[in-house]
């Protein structure tokens, strides 16, 4: 078997509105409806699936909770920019820029959490 790239992942959270409205004007992602009320978030192509917690759709992960994910994502933006939107949007960035091993080489990230705490972490490679 040879894995080629993640095409999407499942957040579980306590709001869909509340994340999609986070994940959109903050960190600029589309917002796409799908099938009978099924959300997700778009950026290059990747997306990431909304869950309404206590109404996963079926099938899910066995545990499925809010704020149990830790998610890097990688931007073109420099990251003296990313700090300063975030701090536009009330966001505290709790560590950074600090160097980290990406899955290319070293970059420098910010960290901050989502509506339902999950640990973001926004990287430029170096």
């Amino acid at each position: 078997m040879e894995i080629t790239h993640l095409d999407h992942l499942v957040l579980t959270v306590t709001d869909i509105n509340t994340t999609l409205a986070f994940y959109n004007q903050v960190l600029g992602m589309d917002i796409h409806q799908y099938g009978e009320g099924r959300f997700a978030l778009q950026f290059g192509n990747q997306k990431i699936n909304l869950h309404q917690y206590g109404k996963e759709f079926l099938p899910k992960a066995k545990f499925p909770i809010p704020g149990s994910a830790d998610l890097c994502f990688i931007t073109k933006t420099p990251l003296h920019r990313v700090i300063q939107e975030l701090q536009e949007h009330a966001i505290d960035v709790f560590e950074g820029p600090v160097e980290r091993m990406g899955a290319s080489g070293t970059m420098l990230s910010v960290y901050f959490r989502d509506p339902d705490q999950n640990l973001i972490e926004i990287s430029n490679y170096i």
